[in-house]
């Protein structure tokens, strides 16, 4: 009979059971928990995208999500595969691979249970979770269980290795940024699990477990006052005790940890605390520790929703705090407050951010930039930061946080504070509030609290009979949701978006109907007490125009019994009042509403009639009264065995009614006896239906539902029987759904001249429905709708009264028993039926701003994008003279409308590849321009500002808007590397100019800045040290490490200290340090050589110091590493950087090179180095920049080949002629230039028929 389509879901608020779950993937897409459901957002134009439900097992109702974690987009470009896939786990310990293409579930996990919808066996909900590279191209899944237990997971879902850590309590998870082969597991107890993944074996995992030291006092008494339950998660069984860590995006081996009340960095390779700062008591406790992806700074979330922010000083692992800010603002006087559950930063506006100050003109751009992140408005502006920050009331806030450089580099020694913990720690406060200032930029609005009832406007003529015309009232497009904190959410359903939002009750609303199209009527009950009894009722008139919510019906005093339900006629002019065992009361809902009389019948169910729109060719079914309207009317429409009513005349003072319409309504009353009344003006009086037969009206069980359109009455009772009534002929009929308790029932709608309107939804007491069709033949035959909507069970639903035309499908609103709205389109199979199919395009969404997201477009079609942006489009194209792009002030000027021959977009001819196929790339992507949909206004300036400064510069902003960070930092690294190895052939660099400035580094070194802080953003900071190859690069952040550790103590401290210092050429340091070292430790004798050895180039008189030394007490074998440094005081610095490399130092081995290296020598060195980062880190990127800095131009290509890139091996080519003009031996003659070219034709071809084949989609 009917099938259902895609659903379109508002999610209910996430909660703190959803374990703060949220992420933000590089290409600005945000992914968050609420309930068992996961929810896609734009965090740039912050609009809802899409939600999908996990679906419930037989055994358990809605799992609450509890993790999630976006997949890093695939290195290889296959149109047929997700770049749109995330991991998420619940409170049942499931794990699924959700694909948002589907948007569905495509992946269960490997899990303790029959099957993934079946019998769950002994589950541990997921804590945390992250993706990890095990060999190149392929992830697996790890994820924390229970309280204590870390498994890995295959791409293919299958368990791998187990490492249970009790009695520890593991709570977070994180990938090192440096390496995605590793990552760490934290616990509350400072418990530290380091693991490196070499393959998907469990022989190729590699462990090592480090301990923080940190107070657990408090954590200590939680303990031992709770029962905790190895199955749940530390987050749920010690709610207000988080720890949690982020990696140093600029630091390698350098982690930031938050406990409760302490923050500490942890340096992973000397396994020591470089800092550690207690919180005073008069800050909330941590929750979470975000890094800035560009600058050296610290944000810290805290329980009361605010923010620190620390700043690290220069020299030093010494963070200070310098700024504090709210992110929760107090709006309202609400009770109790929303709570802030998450923080994220946006890591595609950092990339852009570094993009646009790189490749920035100040002259050029001062006049045409104008966004959030542009910087020529202040020349004390040093960088901005995005936020992206969620609460548990259904909001989602958007933030730049902007901080300035300080006027006077001096004023902060003198505005330095210092506050004092209770446990009398320094607590440094830097710098002054003002310079740091945080902006709210956005909010998104979901449902406010989880939905308890729901209300649908019905369409009335009598609604507009005021108004004179003769046509029925255009229902407004509007479905008004009640919730648990009583406040009313009015959400548009053309945009899936929430409207407004009401504060109309302090508890929870139980029903809630239209007025008409403009006010709404609720209430809630409250019992008084359970000794004295008794219930307090409120009622509230919400009008939607002013937002004003007025009672009525206000009594002194507690009543006897609650309200059970709310009727309101489709006028919206009466409202009938159920009480549990009183009287209903009936009233005249005008501006004032008027309680017109109360109806003292056992009505257990009752329903107004829905609108009768007539036919062309026939009147209104209602039927005139025998009886004048001025004498009394007994109501003797009840079935037999009922009582008949006193007198229910109410009229004017001379009797006649005041209005000339009538509604009515039918009811049921307890015995089972059915009956209709009508309301004529103030007068109720008998319908006088039609009885039907007597067999009918046997009593086979209390009826629940009801649903009443002329001239049908339809009844269910808690057996199950639904019985269909026709009052104007008497007919009647009966049949049993074989289920138990039907809750609701409910009308299809109609449309004018409509054959058909015997068709209704039933919702049964087991939270499932069913659609039944009366002009079918067999009724049960194809009742059922399949499937059931999938993730949830239904709470409340009713029909969307949009249908206008028989082409308009069917759309059901619908509550689920996870607190979220959904709009179910069902499609009636009309071959089964009298009517025939019509097939009509989908309804599509109304967005108030388009969605300017290339991730989002089909796969083809964001290829597609890829490479016009690649060759080079002008910024004209963008244009549009469509409504959506034209109204908005901020459009880039000069609009265009699209030329006939489209290559004319193009900057340029394309030096590569089909020209006819740009063309066609075009023309697919011009349904997306038109609708504005390709990229919003902001990016359209910035690619204005780079589509003419080479290709390198496109390439990093394509790179960045598709999501791929590090390839966009390869591409901006990529000139200087290229120019590197430009000057590297054409010129030697000064030897004796080196030395002179490493000696002159080497007595700066002995301290920090008089300053403490003088860089202010340098672009080898941040993110691209990643990608450093330079020998000064390498130096120096090897020199800046250096004084982190000066203080630390213990022999492994020293011998890693004695190797930074022989490392960047310190020798004097070193045998100091050496030197130092006391007789009676096991490493004195191995010292005392490397002293002799290194002391050879420092002091005549300590050589001859350590050789007696030695010469007396040399028995005990020497470090793997003393040979290194053997070798380096005698100059072989070669064999040293190899045989680093050989025992795996390679960044130290890097760093050797970089103080003694030159020439081939050291091109050799960073040429295996590449092969390692190739082969065993799976490093595409980082692997190609040192190939790029030593001139290894086969073997890059050959590196593309392998990654099947090679479209990308093309645009490579592009850039560095580009930037070499011809000079590095790749001209079009050479062979492996024409094969990549032959491979990027091929592609092109390949790409072009794929997006033929691929209609547009419009999220």
């Amino acid at each position: 009979m009917c099938s259902s389509s895609d659903s379109i879901i508002l999610p209910g608020p996430p909660s703190r059971s959803n374990l703060s779950a949220a992420d933000l993937n590089p290409s600005g897409l945000l992914a968050f928990a609420s309930g068992p459901g996961v929810s896609l957002v734009d965090s740039q134009s912050l609009q809802l995208i899409s939600t999908v439900s996990l679906p419930s097992p037989l055994t358990s109702v809605n799992p609450t999500v509890t993790s999630l974690r976006w997949a890093p987009i695939p290195l290889r470009r296959d149109p047929f595969s997700s770049d749109l896939l995330i991991a998420v786990g619940d409170q049942l310990g499931r794990i699924a691979l959700v694909d948002f293409r589907v948007p569905s579930v495509r992946l269960w996990l490997e899990q303790n249970c029959d099957n993934a919808r079946g019998k769950i066996i002994g589950y541990c909900g997921v804590q945390d979770l992250c993706w990890v590279l095990a060999l190149p191209g392929s992830y697996i899944v790890a994820a924390i269980s229970g309280s204590s237990l870390l498994t890995l997971y295959t791409d293919s879902g299958h368990v791998f290795w187990k490492y249970d850590a009790s009695p520890e309590f593991i709570s977070c998870i994180r990938c090192d940024p440096f390496d995605s082969r590793h990552f760490c597991v934290l616990g509350l107890k400072g418990f530290l699990l380091s693991i490196k993944l070499v393959g998907i074996t469990e022989n190729d995992v590699a462990s090592k477990e480090f301990h923080i030291q940190m107070d657990s006092t408090d954590l200590q008494k939680l303990e031992r006052e709770v029962v905790v339950n190895s199955s749940q998660s530390s987050s749920a069984v010690f709610p207000f005790c988080s720890a949690k860590f982020s990696f140093s995006p600029h630091w390698k081996h350098i982690i930031f940890v938050t406990f409760p009340r302490e923050l500490v960095v942890f340096d992973l390779q000397y396994d020591a605390t470089l800092y550690v700062v207690a919180l005073p008591r008069e800050y909330a406790k941590f929750v979470d520790v975000l890094p800035d992806p560009s600058q050296e700074f610290l944000y810290c979330l805290h329980f009361d929703g605010r923010l620190s922010i620390w700043r690290r000083q220069e020299g030093k692992q010494v963070h200070l705090l310098c700024g504090i800010e709210e992110l929760m603002p107090a709006i309202c006087n609400l009770a109790p407050l929303p709570s802030l559950l998450s923080l994220l930063i946006s890591q595609l506006d950092s990339t852009l951010q570094n993009i646009r100050k790189i490749h920035s003109d100040p002259v050029l751009d001062a006049s045409k930039v104008d966004d959030s992140f542009y910087f020529g408005d202040d020349a004390f502006l040093w960088f901005k930061t995005h936020f992206i920050s969620i609460s548990d009331d259904g909001k989602i806030w958007s933030w730049i946080l902007s901080v300035k450089k300080d006027k006077d580099s001096n004023r902060h020694s003198n505005d330095d504070k210092r506050l004092k913990s209770s446990t009398e720690t320094s607590f440094e406060v830097y710098g002054e509030i003002r310079n740091i200032t945080i902006s709210l930029v956005g909010q998104l609005q979901l449902l406010s609290a989880t939905v308890t009832i729901l209300a649908v406007p019905t369409p009335s003529m009598t609604a507009t009979l005021a108004r004179g015309g003769n046509s029925p009232a255009v229902v407004v497009p509007l479905v008004a949701l009640g919730t648990e904190a009583g406040t009313i959410d009015v959400v548009d359903v053309s945009a899936n978006a929430v409207a407004a939002s009401f504060s109309a009750h302090t508890c929870r609303i139980r029903g809630l109907k239209w007025l008409g199209n403009s006010r709404l009527v609720s209430f809630s009950c409250s019992r008084v007490s359970t000794r004295t009894g008794g219930y307090i009722n409120r009622l509230a008139v919400t009008c939607l125009r002013s937002g004003v919510s007025k009672g009525f019906r206000v009594l002194q005093k507690p009543e006897r019994g609650p309200i059970r339900a709310l009727k309101v006629s489709s006028s919206g002019r009466y409202l009938l009042i159920l009480f549990r065992g009183d009287p209903v009361e009936v009233w005249a809902m005008a501006k004032s509403p008027l309680m017109i009389r109360s109806l003292t019948l056992p009505i257990t169910v009752l329903e107004w009639t829905l609108p009768a729109i007539p036919n062309s060719s026939k009147k209104c079914l209602s039927k005139k009264p025998s009886i004048s309207s001025n004498q009394d009317t007994n109501a003797t429409s009840i079935v037999t065995g009922t009582p008949k009513p006193t007198d229910f005349k109410v009229g004017t003072t001379d009797g006649h009614p005041q209005d000339d319409t009538s509604e009515s309504f039918a009811f049921a009353l307890a015995n089972g006896a059915l009956g209709v009344f009508e309301v004529y003006g103030r007068r109720i009086r008998d319908f006088r239906p039609k009885w039907p037969e007597a067999s009918f009206n046997t009593f086979d069980g209390f009826i629940t539902a009801i649903a009443y359109r002329v001239p049908h009455v339809v009844t269910g009772d808690k057996l199950g029987n639904i019985r269909r009534w026709d009052v104007t002929s008497g007919n009647s009929s009966s049949f049993n759904t074989c289920k138990e308790g039907i809750k609701t029932i409910k009308f299809s709608p109609i449309y004018p001249d409509s054959i058909s309107r015997g068709r209704i939804i039933v919702l049964f007491f087991d939270n499932t429905f069913s659609f039944y069709d009366f002009d079918s033949p067999d009724i049960l035959a194809i009742s059922v709708m399949r499937p059931q909507i999938p993730g949830t069970l239904i709470l409340e639903l009713d029909w969307l009264a949009l249908r206008t035309s028989r082409f308009d499908s069917l759309v059901l609103c619908v509550v689920g028993t996870d607190g979220s709205f959904r709009l179910v389109e069902v499609l009636v199979n009309e071959k089964l039926t009298t009517q025939i199919s019509y097939a009509k395009p989908p309804r599509e969404k109304y967005r108030p701003v388009p969605l300017c997201t290339p991730m989002l477009l089909p796969v083809s079609h964001a290829l597609a994008l890829r490479m016009i942006l690649q060759l080079g489009v002008n910024p004209s194209w963008f244009n549009t003279s469509s409504q959506c792009v034209g109204k908005r002030s901020n459009s880039v000027p000069e609009r265009t409308s699209s030329p006939k021959d489209l290559r004319n977009s193009m900057i340029d001819f394309p030096p590569i590849g089909d020209p006819a196929v740009i063309e066609i790339l075009l023309k697919v992507l011009e349904p997306y321009r038109l609708e504005g949909c390709l990229l919003d206004d902001e990016k359209v300036k910035l690619y204005s500002s780079l589509v003419n400064k080479g290709y390198a510069a496109r390439f990093a902003f394509t790179s960045a808007i598709f999501g791929e960070t590090s390839e966009a930092f390869f591409w901006l690294k990529l000139p200087c590397a290229m120019n590197y190895e430009d000057n590297r052939i054409t010129s030697k660099v000064s030897t004796k100019h080196f030395e002179e400035a490493t000696m002159l580094n080497k007595i700066t070194l002995k301290g920090p800045s008089a300053s403490g802080f003088e860089k202010f953003g340098s672009l080898s900071e941040g993110q691209l040290k990643l990608l450093a190859f330079e020998q000064k690069e390498l130096w120096l952040c090897a020199n800046e490490r250096i004084p982190w550790h000066e203080n630390l103590g213990g022999e492994e401290a020293i011998q890693n200290r004695v190797h930074e210092l022989v490392s960047v050429g310190n020798l004097e340091g070193a045998v100091s340090l050496l030197l130092s070292t006391s007789p009676d430790s096991c490493y004195f004798y191995p010292n005392a050589l490397r002293a002799v050895a290194l002391s050879s180039d420092v002091s005549k008189s300590l050589v001859e110091l350590a050789v007696k030394v030695i010469a007396a007490n040399m028995v005990r074998p020497e470090r793997s590493l003393s040979g290194t440094h053997l070798l380096c005081s005698v100059g072989r610095y070669q064999e040293a950087c190899s045989q680093l490399q050989d025992a795996g130092c390679w960044i130290d081995s890097a760093t050797l090179a970089a103080t003694h290296l030159n020439g081939s020598d050291y091109a050799r060195l960073l040429q295996r180095w590449a092969k390692h980062i190739m082969q065993t880190e799976h490093d595409l990127w980082r692997g190609l920049m040192l190939y790029l800095a030593i001139g290894a131009f086969k073997e890059a290509l050959a590196a593309f080949r392998n990654a099947e890139q090679p479209e990308t091996a093309a645009i490579f080519i592009l850039a560095c002629q580009e930037t070499l003009a011809n000079s590095w031996s790749i001209d079009d003659d050479n062979e492996d230039v024409i094969a990549v070219t032959k491979l990027y034709e091929l592609y092109q071809e390949k790409l072009v028929h794929l997006c033929m084949d691929s209609p547009p989609f419009f999220h």
